[in-house]
């Protein structure tokens, strides 16, 4: 017994002595103005890169592999100011820095971000065109990213070179990406900037928690209600950017009794137009997140999302529009009853319902399980201006009708179009005048046209119809975070997502006439009784389509998505590095429901019912090191190589018509790898970045109107191979507690690397190539905003709760996006000497072929294709705002002016694909009086603002 005694007071002494010798670093952080606890707030020390997380009382405490001496905390969370902490540790010893305060972010940069660039990819013509910089920036506190997200992103810049689908984004670990495109679809959850605060952000394709990632970035938005600061937010907004003013309202509970918190929000944005004329905005957003922590080891959350958006579009114009009617002109709109109407409006209204659960099994093992149910609808508006109707002429059955493209700004009705000719006549410059002087005094859409020519003639030659697209999908996924000792973690996930996809057109408004002949307006050889090609279905011939019916196209594709992914993540004192893997197993199918005249039949070869099941395999590899020479420098390497499947949209080769599977399908070949220097001081921190990326075996889908085919053309390109390659810089000096300088620099070089092979498709015929089937693409720039960005600024926050900022911004090697159809065989043959009496018949695949111009030459050849670049530019912006605390409410306000010298230039454009041969080319860009067909360009906007006041308690 005596014994037994001694020994426990031994162990209890050891005990307290192993105790008092560990080395310790703990702490609690506060908010800096209410001196509540912040959870989640990251704390890092900056020697050897540890990082940990507050509680849910704001306490932290590092207790393994402590580094000695003195070391800088950083603590940081997105809403507020990052601030370092010097402290010293002694071996043995504790060090409590309990109560360090971090300030709310008075900037609301937030805002700013989402009103010019996530609502920018709803204001133009075709969304790949505008929808450039991902919303992955927002969350980075990245020197470089910074600049992208707040400043570059007024010209379209992409970092490296990549676009929306190159990157993640997630809810609650539930990936957010569209099957259709790859790209996230921001207007699902805009108008919740409040709520959007809680973000997890990993660049590149580096290590990440939830999922193997891509190569811009993956970024994690937490909707969970308990993650909340407690509190209550009502703010206004003005600017002219997109909308003219939005109202935001939201409160969160914080940790309640029982377990229980939530947090909801409601906001609306409006505007009879933005920047560009005739550009409505009418968005309405409701959110709420409810959850119960049922004891410490489980919690579920509820998450719904309604952000319903209404927007009207623009579209690039030509240089000869621009100069008769300035960059804020948009043709789509005119006035109809004395208000603005505009015929391309996109609608947005799919809510998202989320639940998952949270199971802690252990103090080092995580189960995170997501369900997600998104469902509604996308529908984007256009005149249909090629209605028909029934005539019985000499004992056959003909259709009569259609008009002329009813767009102001069609080329026909421009002053080019009379002078075309080499020598024009005294009448061809008196149309030209009045031509010119009809569109600068009106130029816009005749909307009463469109109704009174459907009451006089009694049939619809024109009508409103919608592109419509009826999503429903469910998500499910589990997401494990095993942490195996102080320097081991692993990840794991599984995920799946079904998605049935309905498509089809729409009739919105007759626009007065009494219903639509449901057939091909365009088929020029279906006039003769019994000929079916002209039909939309075949099933129900001659059907007249009364509004809200669906007609010309209807039918389904679904997709199912199972994939799995695995990291290994090791953490030392002087290198850390991760490896990971993923796999994954696509499949596509089309089910018709319409029969379509030209493409008759069931099954892969005709139209009606279900294609060929198209599946793929895809696996990805990644790893990456960090090795820490000292505490302020650092070195940073990442590779991968993966695989991915095409997206929906690059799978089927005319899915409104036919079940046709692209032909020679793959998935993309990505092989990447990026190094950097990172040096970080307390008064310096910067990051210099080299990238090199090859992507293979792409797959490119766009669509244009010919005159040739008469119809809308689906140009498919495959094999396509590029390369992206080019360096980063972003650096930043904390001059004095209240000064900092900035500067940013953005380097690429982004080419095509092959001649890809391009074929054609439409609804009048399956598939038609050119020559040897390639474009000459090779070595030619990829079009996607400036290829080099430069910033240099200054920034100003007063201990007074007010700060100021600007910024100069210059940009240059940006292209236009060059027509692969002209840089084809079809460029060099002489149209004389090809016969095209068989082509565009019943739905067959041709190859044109013919001989090459008699006065071809190669060096005029090499002129006319030559890419255009546009003119280097630069942009100024400032940025500022002021707090209040007036007992226990905060007052403030964050305003930003963009472009301040009211720069005019281009933020990209492409080249038309009509009169693409040499001869017409040559006519066409020596015209003295300006092409007919030029390049068409998107304009920047000139000197726009923000304002936001708030009220937060």
């Amino acid at each position: 017994m005596k014994k037994s005694f001694l020994l426990f007071l031994f162990s209890i002494a050891f005990s307290l002595t192993s105790l008092a010798q560990q080395t310790i670093v703990k702490g609690s952080v506060l908010d800096g103005t209410t001196g509540e606890p912040i959870p989640d707030v990251t704390i890092t020390i900056e020697e050897t890169g540890q990082t940990l997380n507050t509680d849910a009382k704001g306490e932290f405490s590092f207790t393994q592999n402590v580094p000695l001496g003195e070391q800088v905390l950083k603590i940081e969370k997105v809403g507020y100011v990052t601030k370092r902490y010097p402290i010293i540790v002694n071996e043995g010893q504790t060090v409590d820095i309990s109560g360090m305060t971090l300030d709310f972010d008075t900037s609301d940069k937030k805002d700013l971000f989402t009103i010019s660039i996530s609502d920018a990819n709803l204001n133009s013509e075709d969304d790949g065109l505008t929808d450039n910089i991902s919303g992955l920036l927002q969350a980075s506190r990245d020197v470089f990213l910074s600049a992208a997200a707040f400043d570059f992103s007024a010209t379209f810049f992409r970092p490296r070179g990549l676009d929306n689908a190159n990157g993640k984004v997630l809810i609650n670990g539930i990936e957010m990406n569209k099957q259709f495109n790859g790209r996230p679809q921001w207007a699902n959850w805009g108008g919740l900037n409040d709520v959007q605060r809680n973000q997890e952000f990993s660049m590149g394709i580096s290590a990440n928690d939830y999922t193997f990632g891509d190569l811009a970035g993956t970024n994690n938005i937490v909707m969970r209600a308990s993650k909340y600061r407690r509190g209550g937010r009502v703010s206004y907004a003005s600017a002219n950017r997109s909308y003219a003013g939005r109202v935001m309202g939201s409160y969160s509970s914080g940790l309640l009794e029982g377990g229980w918190s939530y947090s909801v929000l409601g906001s609306r944005r409006f505007g009879e137009e933005g920047y560009i004329d005739g550009t409505l905005y009418d968005a309405n957003s409701l959110f709420v997140a409810v959850e119960k922590q049922i004891n410490d080891k489980h919690s579920i959350n509820f998450t719904g999302i309604y952000a319903q958006n209404r927007r009207g579009r623009s579209t690039a114009i030509t240089e000869e529009v621009y100069n008769l009617k300035g960059r804020q002109y948009n043709p789509f709109w005119g006035e109809f009853n004395g208000e603005q109407r505009n015929a391309r409006i996109r609608e947005t209204n799919e809510p998202i319902l989320m639940l998952n659960h949270y199971w802690d099994i252990s103090s080092k093992l995580k189960l995170n399980t997501n369900v997600a149910y998104q469902f509604g609808e996308i529908a984007n508006t256009r005149i249909d201006n090629n209605g028909k109707r029934i005539v019985e002429s000499n004992g056959q059955t003909i259709f009569i009708g259609g008009a002329r493209n009813p767009t102001p700004e069609y080329y026909q009705n421009l002053p080019s179009f009379f002078l075309q000719d080499a020598n024009p006549s005294a009448y061809d410059f008196q149309q030209a005048y009045l031509a010119e002087q009809n569109f600068i005094n009106d130029g816009q859409l005749d909307w009463n046209r469109f109704y009174d020519a459907n009451q006089l003639n009694g049939y619809n030659i024109y009508a409103l119809q919608s592109d419509v697209v009826k999503d429903q999908q469910l998500s499910i996924n589990s997401i494990l975070d095993a942490e195996i000792n102080d320097n081991i973690r692993l990840n794991a996930s599984l995920n799946y997502r079904s998605l049935n996809s309905e498509n089809f057109a729409r009739i919105e408004d007759l626009l007065g006439g009494p219903g639509y002949l449901d057939i091909d307006g365009f088929n020029e050889d279906a006039q003769q009784e019994g000929n079916a090609t002209a039909q939309s279905n075949v099933r129900t011939p001659n059907r007249i389509a009364e509004e809200g019916d669906k007609y010309r196209y209807h039918y389904d594709i679904d997709a199912d998505v199972i994939s799995t992914f695995a990291q290994a993540q090791f953490k030392y004192r002087k290198v850390d590095f991760y490896l990971g893997a993923n796999l994954s197993s696509t499949a596509y199918q089309r089910n018709g429901f319409y029969e379509n005249g030209y493409f008759t039949g069931e099954g892969p070869e005709g139209s009606f019912g279900k294609s060929e099941k198209v599946d793929f395999t895809n696996y990805g590899l990644k790893g990456g090191l960090t090795y820490k020479v000292t505490g302020s420098h650092l070195l940073d390497v990442n590779a991968s190589i993966f695989t991915k499947a095409p997206n929906i949209r690059s799978s089927f080769a005319n899915a409104r018509q036919n079940n046709q599977i692209v032909s020679d399908l793959q998935s993309e070949e990505i092989m990447s790898v990026d190094g950097s220097y990172i040096y970080r001081s307390p008064k310096i921190k910067a990051r210099i970045t080299g990238f090199y990326t090859q992507f293979n075996k792409g797959t490119e889908i766009g669509f244009f109107f010919t005159e040739g085919a008469a119809s809308l053309v689906q140009e498919i390109l495959t094999n396509v191979d590029r390369r992206h390659v080019g360096g980063e810089l972003g650096i930043e000096y904390q001059i004095t507690p209240t000064i900092k300088l900035k500067g940013a620099a953005s380097v690429g070089q982004y080419v095509y690397t092959n001649n890809p092979n391009l074929s054609y498709s439409s609804n009048n015929f399956r598939e038609l190539t050119y020559g040897d089937g390639t474009t000459n693409l090779e070595n030619l720039h990829i079009s996607g905003g400036p290829e080099r960005a430069y910033q240099i600024g200054f920034e100003y926050r007063d201990p007074d709760f007010w700060n100021i900022g600007i910024t100069s911004n210059f940009f240059s090697n940006a292209y236009v996006d060059a027509s692969a159809l002209r840089r084809s065989a079809a460029f060099a043959q002489d149209p004389e000497f090809i016969n095209t009496d068989t082509f565009f018949e019943g739905g067959g695949v041709f190859n044109v072929s013919g001989n090459t111009f008699a006065d071809y030459d190669e060096d005029i050849a090499k002129e006319l294709l030559k890419q255009e670049q546009f003119d280097d530019y630069m942009l100024v912006n400032i940025i500022g705002g002021k707090s209040w605390k007036i007992k226990d409410y905060f007052v403030g306000f964050f305003a930003t002016i963009n472009n301040v010298f009211d720069k005019e230039y281009r933020t990209g454009g492409f080249e038309q694909s009509r009169r693409i041969d040499y001869r017409n080319q040559i006519t066409e860009q020596s015209n003295p009086n300006g092409p007919i067909f030029g390049n068409r360009y998107f304009y920047g906007n000139g000197t726009t603002y923000y304002l936001n006041v708030y009220v937060r308690f």
